[in-house]
Protein backbone atom coordinates (compact mmCIF):
# COMPACT_ATOMS: atom_id res chain seq x y z
CA UNK A 1 0.00 0.00 0.00
CA UNK A 2 1.29 3.46 -0.88
CA UNK A 3 1.68 5.37 2.42
CA UNK A 4 0.92 8.65 0.65
CA UNK A 5 -2.55 7.35 -0.10
CA UNK A 6 -3.44 8.14 3.51
CA UNK A 7 -3.72 11.77 2.50
CA UNK A 8 -6.48 11.09 -0.01
CA UNK A 9 -8.92 9.76 2.56
CA UNK A 10 -12.21 11.65 2.97
CA UNK A 11 -11.46 12.75 6.51
CA UNK A 12 -14.92 14.17 7.15
CA UNK A 13 -15.65 10.59 8.16
CA UNK A 14 -14.07 9.23 11.35
CA UNK A 15 -11.67 7.00 9.45
CA UNK A 16 -8.48 8.55 10.74
CA UNK A 17 -9.71 8.79 14.33
CA UNK A 18 -10.49 5.11 14.07
CA UNK A 19 -7.02 4.52 12.65
CA UNK A 20 -5.42 6.37 15.56
CA UNK A 21 -7.31 4.19 18.01
CA UNK A 22 -6.40 1.04 16.09
CA UNK A 23 -2.75 2.04 16.05
CA UNK A 24 -2.73 2.54 19.79
CA UNK A 25 -4.57 -0.71 20.45
CA UNK A 26 -2.33 -2.47 17.97
CA UNK A 27 0.73 -1.19 19.81
CA UNK A 28 -0.72 -2.41 23.08
CA UNK A 29 -1.65 -5.79 21.62
CA UNK A 30 1.77 -6.38 20.08
CA UNK A 31 3.49 -5.33 23.29
CA UNK A 32 1.08 -7.10 25.65
CA UNK A 33 3.16 -10.31 25.65
CA UNK A 34 6.09 -8.21 26.76
CA UNK A 35 4.19 -6.77 29.69
CA UNK A 36 2.80 -10.16 30.61
CA UNK A 37 6.27 -11.65 30.55
CA UNK A 38 7.85 -8.95 32.69
CA UNK A 39 4.96 -8.09 34.98
CA UNK A 40 3.58 -4.66 35.75
CA UNK A 41 5.27 -4.22 39.10
CA UNK A 42 8.36 -2.05 39.33
CA UNK A 43 11.56 -4.08 39.38
CA UNK A 44 15.02 -3.38 40.64
CA UNK A 45 17.79 -3.59 38.00
CA UNK A 46 19.19 -7.07 37.51
CA UNK A 47 22.89 -7.06 38.32
CA UNK A 48 25.53 -9.19 36.65
CA UNK A 49 27.09 -11.86 38.82
CA UNK A 50 29.73 -10.14 41.01
CA UNK A 51 33.40 -10.95 40.53
CA UNK A 52 36.71 -9.93 42.07
CA UNK A 53 40.14 -8.96 40.79
CA UNK A 54 41.23 -12.58 40.85
CA UNK A 55 38.46 -13.48 38.37
CA UNK A 56 39.55 -10.66 36.07
CA UNK A 57 43.20 -11.66 36.27
CA UNK A 58 42.27 -15.24 35.38
CA UNK A 59 40.36 -14.27 32.24
CA UNK A 60 41.65 -15.83 29.00
CA UNK A 61 43.97 -13.56 27.03
CA UNK A 62 41.94 -14.27 23.90
CA UNK A 63 39.53 -11.35 23.40
CA UNK A 64 36.61 -13.50 22.18
CA UNK A 65 36.84 -15.89 25.13
CA UNK A 66 37.15 -13.04 27.65
CA UNK A 67 34.15 -11.32 26.09
CA UNK A 68 32.05 -14.46 26.42
CA UNK A 69 33.10 -14.79 30.06
CA UNK A 70 31.77 -11.30 30.74
CA UNK A 71 28.50 -11.92 28.91
CA UNK A 72 28.00 -15.22 30.72
CA UNK A 73 27.71 -13.26 33.95
CA UNK A 74 24.37 -11.77 32.83
CA UNK A 75 21.42 -13.67 34.32
CA UNK A 76 19.20 -15.34 31.75
CA UNK A 77 16.27 -13.26 33.02
CA UNK A 78 18.19 -10.05 32.32
CA UNK A 79 19.12 -11.16 28.80
CA UNK A 80 15.53 -12.12 27.96
CA UNK A 81 14.13 -8.90 29.41
CA UNK A 82 16.60 -6.78 27.41
CA UNK A 83 15.76 -8.78 24.28
CA UNK A 84 12.03 -8.18 24.74
CA UNK A 85 12.55 -4.52 25.51
CA UNK A 86 14.76 -3.92 22.48
CA UNK A 87 12.60 -5.82 20.01
CA UNK A 88 9.42 -4.20 21.33
CA UNK A 89 11.08 -0.88 20.56
CA UNK A 90 11.34 -1.84 16.89
CA UNK A 91 7.54 -2.14 16.74
CA UNK A 92 7.14 1.16 18.54
CA UNK A 93 9.18 2.86 15.82
CA UNK A 94 6.70 1.52 13.28
CA UNK A 95 3.67 2.60 15.31
CA UNK A 96 5.10 6.10 15.76
CA UNK A 97 5.74 6.37 12.02
CA UNK A 98 2.21 5.28 11.15
CA UNK A 99 0.73 7.54 13.79
CA UNK A 100 2.66 10.47 12.30
CA UNK A 101 1.15 9.71 8.88
CA UNK A 102 -2.31 9.49 10.42
CA UNK A 103 -1.92 12.85 12.19
CA UNK A 104 -0.80 14.45 8.94
CA UNK A 105 -3.80 12.94 7.16
CA UNK A 106 -6.11 14.25 9.85
CA UNK A 107 -4.70 17.77 9.55
CA UNK A 108 -4.78 17.87 5.75
CA UNK A 109 -8.19 16.22 5.34
CA UNK A 110 -11.26 18.40 5.41
CA UNK A 111 -8.95 21.38 4.79
CA UNK A 112 -8.22 21.52 8.52
CA UNK A 113 -4.63 22.66 8.01
CA UNK A 114 -5.80 25.31 5.55
CA UNK A 115 -8.35 26.56 8.06
CA UNK A 116 -5.68 26.91 10.75
CA UNK A 117 -3.55 28.84 8.24
CA UNK A 118 -6.49 31.13 7.43
CA UNK A 119 -7.10 31.75 11.13
CA UNK A 120 -3.44 32.62 11.65
CA UNK A 121 -3.58 35.04 8.73
CA UNK A 122 -6.53 36.84 10.32
CA UNK A 123 -4.85 37.04 13.71
CA UNK A 124 -1.20 37.64 12.84
CA UNK A 125 0.00 40.95 11.46
CA UNK A 126 3.32 39.73 10.08
CA UNK A 127 4.09 36.67 7.98
CA UNK A 128 6.55 35.25 10.52
CA UNK A 129 3.98 35.67 13.28
CA UNK A 130 1.30 33.91 11.23
CA UNK A 131 3.64 31.02 10.50
CA UNK A 132 4.65 30.87 14.15
CA UNK A 133 1.02 30.70 15.26
CA UNK A 134 0.36 27.90 12.81
CA UNK A 135 3.47 26.06 14.02
CA UNK A 136 2.38 26.32 17.65
CA UNK A 137 -1.09 24.96 16.87
CA UNK A 138 0.29 22.15 14.74
CA UNK A 139 2.97 21.18 17.23
CA UNK A 140 0.54 21.17 20.14
CA UNK A 141 -2.12 19.29 18.18
CA UNK A 142 0.32 16.62 17.02
CA UNK A 143 1.67 16.15 20.56
CA UNK A 144 -1.83 15.81 22.02
CA UNK A 145 -2.92 13.32 19.36
CA UNK A 146 0.19 11.26 20.04
CA UNK A 147 -0.26 11.44 23.82
CA UNK A 148 -1.79 7.94 24.25
CA UNK A 149 1.21 6.34 22.55
CA UNK A 150 3.55 8.68 24.44
CA UNK A 151 1.95 7.57 27.70
CA UNK A 152 2.30 3.92 26.80
CA UNK A 153 5.91 4.25 25.73
CA UNK A 154 7.14 6.68 28.36
CA UNK A 155 5.19 5.55 31.42
CA UNK A 156 3.45 2.16 31.13
CA UNK A 157 6.24 0.36 29.31
CA UNK A 158 9.08 1.93 31.30
CA UNK A 159 7.44 0.86 34.57
CA UNK A 160 6.78 -2.64 33.24
CA UNK A 161 10.49 -3.08 32.58
CA UNK A 162 11.61 -1.48 35.84
CA UNK A 163 13.26 1.47 34.13
CA UNK A 164 11.09 4.32 35.45
CA UNK A 165 11.02 5.66 39.00
CA UNK A 166 8.38 8.34 38.36
CA UNK A 167 4.89 8.56 39.76
CA UNK A 168 2.04 9.22 37.35
CA UNK A 169 1.69 12.74 38.74
CA UNK A 170 5.37 13.54 38.18
CA UNK A 171 5.30 12.06 34.69
CA UNK A 172 2.21 14.11 33.82
CA UNK A 173 3.77 17.31 35.14
CA UNK A 174 6.83 16.78 32.95
CA UNK A 175 4.62 16.13 29.96
CA UNK A 176 2.89 19.47 30.50
CA UNK A 177 6.27 21.20 30.45
CA UNK A 178 7.23 19.23 27.34
CA UNK A 179 4.03 20.26 25.57
CA UNK A 180 4.81 23.91 26.23
CA UNK A 181 8.36 23.51 24.96
CA UNK A 182 7.15 21.68 21.85
CA UNK A 183 4.59 24.37 21.06
CA UNK A 184 7.14 27.17 21.49
CA UNK A 185 9.83 25.27 19.60
CA UNK A 186 7.45 24.48 16.74
CA UNK A 187 6.41 28.13 16.52
CA UNK A 188 10.00 29.37 16.24
CA UNK A 189 11.12 26.60 13.89
CA UNK A 190 8.16 26.94 11.53
CA UNK A 191 8.44 30.73 11.44
CA UNK A 192 12.11 30.51 10.42
CA UNK A 193 11.75 27.57 8.03
CA UNK A 194 8.85 28.99 6.03
CA UNK A 195 10.37 32.46 5.85
CA UNK A 196 13.37 30.79 4.19
CA UNK A 197 11.30 28.46 1.98
CA UNK A 198 9.18 31.30 0.55
CA UNK A 199 12.22 33.44 -0.25
CA UNK A 200 14.12 30.54 -1.82
CA UNK A 201 11.37 29.52 -4.26
CA UNK A 202 12.28 26.40 -6.26
CA UNK A 203 15.53 26.05 -4.34
CA UNK A 204 13.70 25.78 -1.03
CA UNK A 205 15.21 22.32 -0.44
CA UNK A 206 18.72 23.82 -0.36
CA UNK A 207 18.02 26.83 1.85
CA UNK A 208 15.60 24.82 3.95
CA UNK A 209 18.48 22.47 4.73
CA UNK A 210 20.57 25.44 5.84
CA UNK A 211 17.76 26.63 8.11
CA UNK A 212 17.26 23.19 9.66
CA UNK A 213 20.99 22.82 10.23
CA UNK A 214 21.03 26.17 12.00
CA UNK A 215 18.11 25.05 14.16
CA UNK A 216 19.93 21.81 15.03
CA UNK A 217 23.02 23.78 16.05
CA UNK A 218 20.86 26.09 18.16
CA UNK A 219 19.26 23.09 19.83
CA UNK A 220 22.69 21.65 20.67
CA UNK A 221 23.56 24.90 22.41
CA UNK A 222 20.23 25.67 24.07
CA UNK A 223 19.12 22.24 25.27
CA UNK A 224 21.74 21.65 28.01
CA UNK A 225 21.57 25.27 29.19
CA UNK A 226 17.86 26.13 29.07
CA UNK A 227 15.79 22.97 28.59
CA UNK A 228 17.49 20.22 30.61
CA UNK A 229 17.33 22.27 33.88
CA UNK A 230 13.53 22.36 33.55
CA UNK A 231 13.46 18.62 34.24
CA UNK A 232 16.41 18.06 36.57
CA UNK A 233 18.48 19.88 39.16
CA UNK A 234 22.13 20.34 38.30
CA UNK A 235 24.70 21.06 40.99
CA UNK A 236 28.50 20.90 41.28
CA UNK A 237 29.83 17.50 42.22
CA UNK A 238 31.34 17.47 45.70
CA UNK A 239 35.15 17.29 45.89
CA UNK A 240 36.43 13.75 46.06
CA UNK A 241 37.97 10.90 44.05
CA UNK A 242 35.31 10.97 41.30
CA UNK A 243 35.61 14.70 40.67
CA UNK A 244 39.41 14.57 40.77
CA UNK A 245 39.55 11.64 38.35
CA UNK A 246 37.16 13.22 35.83
CA UNK A 247 38.89 16.62 35.89
CA UNK A 248 42.31 15.00 35.55
CA UNK A 249 41.18 13.22 32.36
CA UNK A 250 39.55 16.40 31.05
CA UNK A 251 42.60 18.60 31.65
CA UNK A 252 44.97 16.04 30.15
CA UNK A 253 43.02 16.34 26.88
CA UNK A 254 42.60 20.11 26.81
CA UNK A 255 38.90 20.14 27.72
CA UNK A 256 38.26 23.71 28.97
CA UNK A 257 36.40 23.19 32.24
CA UNK A 258 37.09 23.29 35.97
CA UNK A 259 33.75 21.90 37.11
CA UNK A 260 31.78 18.65 37.06
CA UNK A 261 28.00 18.66 37.54
CA UNK A 262 25.71 15.95 38.83
CA UNK A 263 21.95 15.82 38.16
CA UNK A 264 19.12 13.91 39.81
CA UNK A 265 18.10 11.52 37.04
CA UNK A 266 17.12 8.93 39.66
CA UNK A 267 13.83 10.78 40.14
CA UNK A 268 12.91 9.62 36.63
CA UNK A 269 14.87 6.50 35.69
CA UNK A 270 17.24 3.74 36.75
CA UNK A 271 19.56 4.31 33.78
CA UNK A 272 23.13 5.51 34.06
CA UNK A 273 24.25 8.34 31.79
CA UNK A 274 26.65 11.25 31.39
CA UNK A 275 27.47 13.94 28.83
CA UNK A 276 30.26 16.34 27.93
CA UNK A 277 28.86 19.15 25.81
CA UNK A 278 29.71 22.67 24.77
CA UNK A 279 30.57 24.91 21.84
CA UNK A 280 33.61 27.01 21.23
CA UNK A 281 35.89 27.42 24.24
CA UNK A 282 33.46 26.11 26.84
CA UNK A 283 32.57 22.62 27.97
CA UNK A 284 30.19 21.24 30.56
CA UNK A 285 30.71 17.82 32.16
CA UNK A 286 27.52 16.29 33.55
CA UNK A 287 26.86 12.87 35.04
CA UNK A 288 23.71 11.54 36.63
CA UNK A 289 23.35 10.35 40.19
CA UNK A 290 22.63 6.79 39.03
CA UNK A 291 26.15 6.61 37.64
CA UNK A 292 27.50 7.77 41.01
CA UNK A 293 25.34 5.43 43.07
CA UNK A 294 25.34 2.27 40.95
CA UNK A 295 28.90 2.06 39.66
CA UNK A 296 32.46 1.93 40.97
CA UNK A 297 35.19 4.50 40.37
CA UNK A 298 36.78 2.45 37.53
CA UNK A 299 33.38 2.28 35.80
CA UNK A 300 32.81 6.01 36.23
CA UNK A 301 36.25 6.77 34.81
CA UNK A 302 35.54 4.53 31.81
CA UNK A 303 32.15 6.14 31.13
CA UNK A 304 33.46 9.69 31.50
CA UNK A 305 36.49 8.93 29.32
CA UNK A 306 34.06 7.82 26.62
CA UNK A 307 32.04 11.04 26.97
CA UNK A 308 35.19 13.16 26.90
CA UNK A 309 36.03 11.34 23.68
CA UNK A 310 32.90 12.70 22.03
CA UNK A 311 33.98 16.24 22.91
CA UNK A 312 37.66 15.92 22.03
CA UNK A 313 36.89 14.18 18.72
CA UNK A 314 34.40 16.93 17.78
CA UNK A 315 31.58 14.48 17.27
CA UNK A 316 28.83 17.07 17.77
CA UNK A 317 29.86 19.32 14.84
CA UNK A 318 30.79 16.26 12.78
CA UNK A 319 27.35 14.68 13.23
CA UNK A 320 25.71 18.05 12.59
CA UNK A 321 27.31 18.11 9.15
CA UNK A 322 26.37 14.49 8.47
CA UNK A 323 22.76 15.02 9.55
CA UNK A 324 22.62 18.16 7.41
CA UNK A 325 23.52 16.03 4.41
CA UNK A 326 20.71 13.62 5.33
CA UNK A 327 18.29 16.55 5.58
CA UNK A 328 19.42 17.75 2.15
CA UNK A 329 18.63 14.41 0.53
CA UNK A 330 15.40 14.24 2.53
CA UNK A 331 14.24 17.64 1.29
CA UNK A 332 15.11 16.70 -2.29
CA UNK A 333 12.88 13.65 -1.88
CA UNK A 334 10.17 15.86 -0.36
CA UNK A 335 10.29 18.26 -3.30
CA UNK A 336 9.85 15.39 -5.75
CA UNK A 337 7.05 13.71 -3.81
CA UNK A 338 5.16 16.86 -2.79
CA UNK A 339 4.91 18.11 -6.38
CA UNK A 340 3.10 14.93 -7.35
CA UNK A 341 0.89 14.93 -4.28
CA UNK A 342 -0.04 18.60 -4.73
CA UNK A 343 -1.03 17.92 -8.33
CA UNK A 344 -3.36 15.13 -7.27
CA UNK A 345 -4.74 16.21 -3.89
CA UNK A 346 -3.74 19.87 -3.40
CA UNK A 347 -7.14 21.32 -4.28
CA UNK A 348 -8.83 18.99 -1.80
CA UNK A 349 -6.40 19.97 0.95
CA UNK A 350 -6.49 23.71 0.26
CA UNK A 351 -2.73 23.93 -0.14
CA UNK A 352 -0.69 23.48 -3.31
CA UNK A 353 2.75 24.97 -2.66
CA UNK A 354 5.73 24.03 -0.53
CA UNK A 355 5.93 27.65 0.64
CA UNK A 356 2.40 27.53 2.07
CA UNK A 357 2.60 26.81 5.79
CA UNK A 358 -0.60 24.77 5.51
CA UNK A 359 1.47 22.13 3.69
CA UNK A 360 3.59 21.51 6.79
CA UNK A 361 1.76 18.24 7.68
CA UNK A 362 2.53 16.93 4.19
CA UNK A 363 6.19 17.95 4.50
CA UNK A 364 6.39 16.22 7.89
CA UNK A 365 4.76 13.03 6.56
CA UNK A 366 6.90 12.76 3.43
CA UNK A 367 10.08 13.55 5.34
CA UNK A 368 9.20 10.84 7.88
CA UNK A 369 8.95 8.33 5.00
CA UNK A 370 12.46 9.29 3.93
CA UNK A 371 13.80 9.08 7.48
CA UNK A 372 12.26 5.65 7.99
CA UNK A 373 14.09 4.42 4.89
CA UNK A 374 17.28 6.16 6.08
CA UNK A 375 17.14 4.62 9.58
CA UNK A 376 20.17 2.35 8.97
CA UNK A 377 22.20 5.33 7.73
CA UNK A 378 21.15 7.52 10.66
CA UNK A 379 21.95 4.80 13.19
CA UNK A 380 25.25 3.95 11.54
CA UNK A 381 26.42 7.56 11.77
CA UNK A 382 25.78 7.58 15.51
CA UNK A 383 27.09 4.06 16.07
CA UNK A 384 30.36 4.82 14.27
CA UNK A 385 30.98 7.81 16.52
CA UNK A 386 30.16 5.73 19.59
CA UNK A 387 32.78 3.17 18.56
CA UNK A 388 35.35 5.95 18.13
CA UNK A 389 34.48 7.34 21.57
CA UNK A 390 34.74 3.85 23.08
CA UNK A 391 38.27 3.43 21.75
CA UNK A 392 39.28 6.92 22.81
CA UNK A 393 37.93 6.18 26.28
CA UNK A 394 39.86 2.91 26.54
CA UNK A 395 43.10 4.71 25.70
CA UNK A 396 42.33 7.49 28.18
CA UNK A 397 41.01 5.54 31.18
CA UNK A 398 43.20 2.47 30.43
CA UNK A 399 40.80 0.21 32.30
CA UNK A 400 39.08 -2.33 30.03
CA UNK A 401 37.47 -4.06 33.01
CA UNK A 402 35.85 -0.86 34.27
CA UNK A 403 34.49 -0.25 30.79
CA UNK A 404 33.17 -3.82 30.46
CA UNK A 405 31.46 -3.63 33.86
CA UNK A 406 29.69 -0.40 32.85
CA UNK A 407 28.53 -1.95 29.58
CA UNK A 408 26.99 -4.89 31.45
CA UNK A 409 24.73 -2.40 33.25
CA UNK A 410 23.51 -1.06 29.90
CA UNK A 411 22.41 -4.60 29.03
CA UNK A 412 19.42 -4.03 31.32
CA UNK A 413 17.67 -2.36 28.38
CA UNK A 414 19.88 -3.03 25.37
CA UNK A 415 19.91 -6.45 23.76
CA UNK A 416 23.45 -7.74 24.41
CA UNK A 417 23.88 -9.90 21.32
CA UNK A 418 21.82 -8.82 18.28
CA UNK A 419 22.29 -10.27 14.83
CA UNK A 420 24.68 -8.46 12.48
CA UNK A 421 21.92 -7.04 10.26
CA UNK A 422 19.79 -6.16 13.29
CA UNK A 423 22.64 -4.13 14.76
CA UNK A 424 23.21 -2.25 11.50
CA UNK A 425 19.55 -1.36 11.05
CA UNK A 426 18.29 -0.71 14.58
CA UNK A 427 21.22 -0.04 16.92
CA UNK A 428 22.46 3.54 17.33
CA UNK A 429 25.03 2.25 19.86
CA UNK A 430 27.23 -0.81 19.40
CA UNK A 431 25.97 -3.96 21.08
CA UNK A 432 27.36 -5.10 24.44
CA UNK A 433 29.23 -7.93 22.73
CA UNK A 434 30.84 -5.52 20.28
CA UNK A 435 31.85 -3.03 22.98
CA UNK A 436 33.18 -5.55 25.48
CA UNK A 437 35.10 -7.31 22.71
CA UNK A 438 36.76 -4.00 21.85
CA UNK A 439 37.76 -3.62 25.51
CA UNK A 440 39.11 -7.16 25.73
CA UNK A 441 40.97 -6.72 22.46
CA UNK A 442 42.58 -3.58 23.89
CA UNK A 443 43.50 -5.59 27.01
CA UNK A 444 45.01 -8.34 24.86
CA UNK A 445 47.01 -5.90 22.73
CA UNK A 446 48.31 -3.88 25.69
CA UNK A 447 49.14 -6.95 27.77
CA UNK A 448 47.27 -5.67 30.83
CA UNK A 449 45.83 -8.05 33.48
Amino acid sequence: MNPFALHSWPLRRPAVLGLLLCLFLGCMSWSEPLLAATGHAERAPIAAAPVDDAWRAALPRDAALATQAYLDRLPAEAVQRAKRYEEGGYWLQLWEFLLGLAIAALMLGGRRSARVRDWAQRVGRYAWLRDGLYGAVYGLSAALLALPLTFYRGYVREHAYGMSTQSLLDWGAEQMVSLGIEALGAALAVALLYAVIRRAGERWWLWGTAACSALLALMLWVSPVLIAPLFNTYKPLDPGPVRDAVLAMARSNGVPTDQVYVFDASRQTQRISATVSGLGGTAAIRLNDNLLNRTSLPEIRAVMAHELGHYVLNHAPEMLMQFSLLILFGFLFCQWAMRRLFARFGARWGTQAAGDVASLPLLAAVFSVFMLAATPVFNTIIRTNEIEADRFGLNLARDPHGFAEAILKLAEYRKPEPGALEEIVFFHHPSARHRIHDAMRWREAMGTP
